[in-house]
């Protein structure tokens, strides 16, 4: 018998949103990650849960006849949504070759250089209001990838400088600044060693 990926989340199937199974696998991984002293094997399986638990989400989102692809983050202030409430999201958009806690640090001196850190949650959630060269607000999820960390990146319209709501940028734009100002900071050294 398949075990149950909401129950191995501890999430009630029937109430249980993509934001939730982000959030649940989060803390399972602050407390089950090798990283701080847990299991390998029970992290696989925390990763397993939560991937298969967002592909059922999605797959009831298509059958229903909903738009595809993410809800916007309850997260988002509706000032993050007012250009139409559309989220474009590039799942596993790109790897740091370091540990969480290290990507975390390393994408907060880039959101510096790109707009402003807007909420965090070390080191596995950053949201920022990204100024230049693009307006967009962004929400990067940190996932922990055998010694790296995979980054998914989310991108929503932000508002323009003259007050009203500026375009979604395009999410491979918004990703290749992200991955060319990491790329500068381990230029300048400030990314560990690997």
């Amino acid at each position: 018998m398949a075990v149950d990926p909401f129950r191995q989340l501890g999430l009630d199937r029937s109430s249980a949103d993509a934001d939730a199974v982000r959030r649940a696998r989060r803390q399972l991984a602050r407390e089950n990650h090798p990283d701080v002293g847990g299991d390998a094997e029970t992290m696989r399986a925390v990763n397993a849960a939560a991937a298969a638990a967002l592909a059922e989400i999605e797959g009831a989102r298509r059958s229903s006849g909903a738009p595809s692809g993410p809800a916007p983050s309850s997260a988002a202030s509706p000032d993050h949504n007012a250009g139409g409430g559309a989220v474009r999201v590039d799942r596993c958009s790109f790897t740091i070759e370091v540990l969480p806690v290290d990507a975390h640090e390393v994408l907060c001196v880039a959101a510096a250089w790109l707009g402003e850190v807007v909420d965090d949650d070390p080191p596995y959630l950053l949201e920022v209001d990204m100024h230049d060269p693009l307006r967009a607000w962004c929400r990067l999820e940190l996932v922990p990838d055998a010694g790296a960390t995979t980054v998914s990146l989310g991108v929503s319209a932000t508002h323009g400088l003259d007050g009203y709501p500026a375009p979604v940028p395009d999410v491979d734009r918004v990703r290749d600044l992200w991955v060319d100002t990491v790329n500068r900071l381990a230029v300048d050294d400030l990314l560990p060693p690997s």
